[in-house]
C-alpha cells in the first residue's frame, strides 16, 4: 500500500496527538513529594557512650530539644521535613533534638569531654548518601570550643538500596555508616575519618503535592490558642505542660525487668520523650510573674509489680519557682494534689502572646519520692519541664514532637529495635492512595499505544480506499 507523502505525515501527526492526549501527564515523571513527620534511630556510636558513662571519663549523656532513647542504645531524633522524589530516588530529611555528651570531669567543674550532636539530616541522591548534624565539641587535648552547622558527619552506605518508587512511609533499616573526615574533626579528635559507627535506621511520612497539607502536619503544628471569653486581656486564655517523668523510668517500664508500657487519657500527647498535658486553664499575673494552673489528661504505667497513674496535673509557678503537681493513684489509692517536682521558672514574662519555659531542670521533692514507691530519692534530677502559656488569641502553642507513623506503637510497647547492624532495606513499598505505581503506568501506556495504533490503521485503510478509488490500483 503506497501512500503520498501528505497521506503519511498526516498519519504520523494523529499517531503523536493520540499519545499526546491520552498518556497521563504524570507518567513520565512523578513530582517531588514532601516528607512530613517521621523519626530517625542512631546510637551514634554505642561503644563511645560506654566510654562517657564508664570508669574512665565518668561522664553522662542528656537529651535536648525532645530526642527519645529506643532499645538498649539508640537515640531517637523526632520530626522529620524534607523532600522525597519517587521517580529519581532522591531523598532529604532533616529531623529536631539533640544528645549533649560530658565526661572528665576537672576540678574547676568543668569537663575535658562535651560534645552536642543535633539535628541530624539525611541526603541520599545518585546512590549516595550522607549523615549531616550541628557540632559544638571542645577539642581533646586544647580544649579549644568549636560549633559547626551541618556538618557532614557520616556516608551512609545506601548501595544496592533503590530508592525509587517508595510510597509511605519511606524506611531504611540498619544503613551502616562511617566517620567522614570533617565529621573526625568536629568529634572532638575521638575517633579517626573512617571509623565505623552506629548504623542508621529511620521511617518518614511522605506527602504528595495535591494532598499538601500547611508546613508542618496537624498532629505537630503549632496550636492556635482558642481565646477564652471570660479571660481578661493578658491574662491565662489556655496552657500546656510537657514532662517526660524520667528517662530511665520509663526505659525501666518498657525493658526486661517490668515489661509494661503506659498509656494515655483523657486528653495527654505522646511526644516520645515526653508527655504532653493540654487545656491548661487558671490564673496568670504577667507581671508578678506568678501562675496557677491545672490541665487535662493522664498517663498510667503499668508492668511487673507496677501500677501508677499520674492525672489531673498543676503547676504553680512563684517567685521564679515552679511546682509540678499529680492526682498519684497507686495500689488502688489516690492521693490528691501531690507536688512532685520543682522547677526552675524565673522569666515568665509573655513574649509574642505566650510565656514560656524551656527543658527547665527538674527535681524529685520528698512527697514525689513517696509517689515513685522509694525507687528515687528526693533531690533526684527527674526529666526537665517544658510550660506554655498563652496570652493572647492568636499565639501559638510549641509544637509537640512528631514520631510519623507506628509512633504509638514504637513508644508504648516494649522496643524491639537493637543497635546491631542489619542488612539494608528498600524504602516500604505500603501503599499510598496518592501514588500511582510505575505497573500502572505502563499497562496505561500499553493500553494507549494499542488504541493509538488501531486508530492510525483505521486511517491509513481509509486514505488507501480512496487512492484506489481515484487510480485504479489493485489490492495490497
Amino acid at each position: 500500500m503506497l501512500l503520498s507523502r501528505s497521506a503519511r505525515a498526516l498519519a504520523v501527526t494523529l499517531l503523536a496527538a493520540l499519545l499526546a492526549a491520552l498518556v497521563p501527564a504524570g507518567a513520565a515523571h512523578a513530582e517531588s513529594r514532601t516528607v512530613q513527620g517521621g523519626r530517625l534511630d542512631w546510637g551514634i556510636k554505642s561503644s563511645f557512650q560506654s566510654y562517657v558513662t564508664g570508669p574512665i571519663a565518668q561522664g553522662s549523656w542528656g537529651l535536648t530539644g525532645g530526642a527519645a532513647t529506643i532499645g538498649g542504645s539508640q537515640f531517637r531524633f523526632h520530626s522529620a521535613q524534607g523532600s522525597y522524589d519517587p521517580a529519581t530516588g532522591a531523598f532529604e530529611a532533616a529531623f529536631a533534638g539533640g544528645v549533649h555528651f560530658t565526661g572528665h570531669r576537672k576540678a574547676d567543674g568543668t569537663n575535658e569531654l562535651d560534645l552536642t550532636i543535633s539535628r541530624p539530616r539525611v541526603r541520599i541522591t545518585g546512590g549516595s548518601g550522607t549523615l549531616y548534624a550541628d557540632m559544638a565539641s571542645k577539642a581533646k587535648g586544647s580544649g579549644r570550643v568549636t560549633t559547626s552547622s551541618q556538618v557532614p558527619l557520616a556516608t551512609l552506605d545506601v548501595g544496592g538500596i533503590d530508592m525509587r518508587g517508595g510510597g509511605s512511609p519511606v524506611s531504611l533499616s540498619g544503613v551502616p555508616a562511617t566517620l567522614t573526615a570533617r565529621g573526625a574533626t568536629a568529634f572532638a579528635g575521638y575517633y579517626p575519618a573512617g571509623t565505623q559507627l552506629d548504623p542508621v535506621s529511620l521511617t518518614v511520612d511522605v506527602k504528595a503535592p495535591r494532598t499538601q497539607a500547611p508546613t508542618q502536619a496537624p498532629s505537630t503544628a503549632p496550636t492556635t490558642a482558642k481565646p477564652s471569653a471570660s479571660a481578661p486581656t493578658g491574662g491565662l486564655r489556655t496552657a500546656v505542660v510537657d514532662w517526660g517523668v524520667r528517662r530511665t523510668f520509663r526505659e525501666y517500664v518498657t525493658g526486661a525487668i517490668a515489661q509494661g508500657k503506659w498509656t494515655l487519657a483523657d486528653g495527654a500527647q505522646d511526644g516520645g520523650a515526653l508527655f504532653r498535658f493540654p487545656a491548661g486553664k487558671g490564673t496568670y499575673d504577667p507581671k508578678k510573674g506568678t501562675l496557677d494552673a491545672a490541665f487535662t489528661g493522664s498517663v498510667r504505667f503499668t508492668g511487673a509489680h507496677l501500677d501508677l497513674t499520674l492525672g489531673k496535673l498543676t503547676v504553680k509557678v512563684s517567685g521564679g519557682t515552679g511546682t509540678l503537681g499529680a492526682d498519684v493513684t497507686s495500689a488502688g489509692k489516690t492521693d490528691k494534689a501531690v507536688p512532685l517536682v520543682t522547677f526552675t521558672a524565673r522569666d515568665l514574662t509573655p513574649k509574642n502572646g505566650l510565656a514560656a519555659v524551656t527543658e527547665a531542670p527538674a527535681t524529685l521533692t520528698e512527697s514525689g519520692a513517696k509517689a515513685f514507691g522509694g525507687m528515687y530519692r528526693a533531690g533526684t534530677a527527674m526529666d526537665p519541664v517544658s510550660l506554655a502559656v498563652a496570652v493572647d488569641a492568636k499565639a501559638q502553642l510549641p509544637a509537640l514532637p512528631d514520631l510519623g507513623s507506628e509512633a504509638a506503637t514504637s513508644t508504648t510497647s516494649p522496643p524491639t529495635t537493637s543497635a546491631a547492624p542489619a542488612p539494608a532495606a528498600a524504602p516500604s513499598a505500603a501503599s499510598d492512595s496518592s501514588a500511582t505505581p510505575t505497573g500502572t503506568y505502563l499497562a496505561i501506556g500499553a493500553g494507549v499505544l494499542l488504541v493509538a495504533v488501531l486508530a492510525v490503521l483505521a486511517v491509513l485503510a481509509v486514505l488507501a480506499a480512496v487512492r484506489r478509488r481515484r487510480t485504479g490500483t489493485p489490492t495490497a
